[in-house]
């Protein structure tokens, strides 16, 4: 009856992303309205800390979609750690997603990474995942930005 393959595929992963993506605009009023505007693409928003060298001491990868930052990477030297420079970048890169309109914060961390640095600075536990990878949960935060 149907005929089932494992191999990567960019044109049938296009095809695919272009499906849901009109099943879920079908399916929600707030996608829908989206369509063809601004708010329905992703828009990149990075912050970078440079020494006075001009090297990379730390730097902020994520984006902001509808009225939402997600924060994809965050990350310092281990030589600039405990000196605020984590708290700067993220506290920029909340300021940048306000004057896009953006009224809350996302994303993942794992624990051996930074859920208690998170947590001090607004964000709350919305999940976890235990075992992803194996003996390593996964946490998912968010913060309300207005």
């Amino acid at each position: 009856m149907f005929r089932i393959e494992a191999e990567v595929d960019k044109a049938r992963r296009d095809l695919l992303r272009s499906l849901l993506r009109d099943t879920n605009t079908a399916a929600s009023p707030v996608l829908a309205a989206l369509r063809g505007t601004p708010g329905e693409r992703e828009v990149p928003l990075h912050v970078w800390a440079l020494d006075p060298a001009g090297g990379l001491a730390g730097g902020l990868v994520g984006h902001t979609w509808t009225t939402w930052l997600h924060v994809t990477y965050l990350w310092t030297d281990p030589r600039h750690r405990g000196t605020g420079l984590g708290t700067r970048l993220l506290a920029e890169a909340e300021h940048l997603a306000t004057t896009r309109g953006c009224t809350a914060s996302r994303l993942e961390t794992w624990d051996f990474q930074a859920p208690a640095f998170y947590r001090k600075r607004g964000y709350e536990v919305v999940g976890t995942i235990p075992d992803y990878p194996p003996g390593v949960t996964e946490y998912i935060l968010t913060k309300r930005l207005d």
